[in-house]
């Protein structure tokens, strides 16, 4: 049983956040302090989990990917209560009613500080509860249920035409110059935010345009899925204006881009400096693993990312954890906070990149990771070059 339970401690997580945003003032910030402390603390504490149990059920394992459409829903709603002017629904009221906690009182007492910190907060929420549950609902490409589920997950981080982008652009050209996703050597996560979002939107558009040609069927219809995720975020920004006005939608809107970028860190640290030669096929060797006991049960063994982009189609219980391939710095969490510092990212990435060439690239993959070092304005790379064999 427990091997189908770890994977609820998403919903745990949401749940809590949930309750501390709606307390507002300091528990916001106190939400968001133990927030980091539970997910890096517990990676270094408990380790790593490298079992593959069977499961008998796997039904329920879907079930809990569903269930996080109800949870973001809750998480976007009594955030943008906690910003708007009036008590929205009057769910302020209903609360102290039912439980004699006055959250209107906190709610007014709240400050700008800890409106910062909210943000943050429900951004990186969004990206775990919405993009990472999106993302495996939406490889499931033959069930229409959790593809509709998927896309609307995404939808929260106006990012809908993940879908099309990552299934058909990303896995396809990971770890060379055609993919969005993949960071060069040198290149800051800052920068990579915003290379890697529009690059990406470019390419969605493209693919989406390219199958509807292919099928003799109009690019500008309702047939195009990428109009149609665009329509899907446009939905939900109207519906919380609708519901908690102008401060709503505003505040809905900024945390769904932190919600975006913070998928485009991820990214970041998931192929940071690897390369493949477009004609090789995509190999564990081609992604950061971690196999870190939370962050793979947070996440549904999306840590397990090597066995992800060998075989994509692979459900995420099904993951296997490659003990033997690139590993990251530590855990997701770890290493997110560790790319948000490029002086302290340089310093430890460096040489796992390098060791990485050494230890994984092939002879095609040397030379262009030679070139890649030369184009990285990072004197400790450029200053290593390997011959042509």
């Amino acid at each position: 049983m427990f091997d189908y339970l770890k994977f609820s401690s998403f919903h745990l997580s949401a749940l809590i956040t949930i309750v501390m945003i709606s307390l507002g003032g300091w528990y916001i910030s106190i939400g968001f302090v133990v927030f980091f402390v539970v997910y890096i603390g517990g990676d270094w504490l408990l380790g790593d989990d490298i079992t593959e149990p069977e499961y008998k059920y796997p039904k329920l394992l879907t079930w809990q990917l569903w269930l996080a459409l109800p949870l973001i829903c809750m998480l976007v709603f009594v955030s943008v209560w906690q910003v708007a002017s009036v008590d929205v629904f009057h769910f302020g009221l209903t609360i102290a009613s039912l439980t004699g906690v006055d959250i209107n009182a906190t709610k007014e007492a709240t400050s700008i500080g800890h409106y910062l910190v909210l943000a943050s907060f429900v951004g990186i929420n969004l990206s775990i509860l919405g993009t990472l549950t999106g993302h495996e609902l939406t490889h499931r490409t033959w069930d229409p249920v959790s593809m509709l589920i998927g896309r609307w997950l995404l939808a929260f981080t106006f990012d809908a035409n993940f879908s099309i982008e990552h299934v058909y652009g990303h896995h396809r050209y990971v770890c060379t110059k055609a993919d969005p996703a993949t960071a060069p050597r040198g290149r800051s996560v800052y920068a990579h935010m915003f290379i890697s979002t529009i690059k990406g939107y470019i390419s969605a558009w493209k693919l989406e345009k390219f199958r509807l040609l292919k099928k003799h069927q109009a690019v500008f219809s309702f047939r195009n899925v990428a109009i149609r995720g665009v329509l899907m975020s446009a939905f939900l920004v109207f519906s919380v204006f609708f519901i908690a006005g102008w401060e709503g939608a505003v505040f809905f809107i900024v945390i769904a881009i932190l919600g975006k970028f913070n998928l485009e860190i991820i990214n970041f640290i998931e192929h940071y400096g690897m390369v493949r030669h477009p004609e090789l096929p995509v190999q564990p060797r081609h992604s950061w693993n971690t196999n870190k006991r939370v962050s793979s049960w947070a996440m549904f063994n999306l840590t397990r990312h090597s066995h992800h982009h060998a075989q994509g189609e692979v459900p995420f219980h099904q993951l296997k954890p490659f003990s033997e391939a690139p590993m990251m710095i530590g855990g997701y969490l770890t290493t997110y906070v560790i790319a948000l510092i490029p002086p302290l990212w340089n310093k430890l990435m460096v040489p796992k990149v390098l060791e990485w060439d050494q230890k994984y690239a092939s002879k095609e993959e040397l030379l262009l990771a030679s070139e890649a070092n030369k184009m990285s304005g990072i004197k400790a790379l450029e200053n290593v070059q390997y011959a042509a064999l």
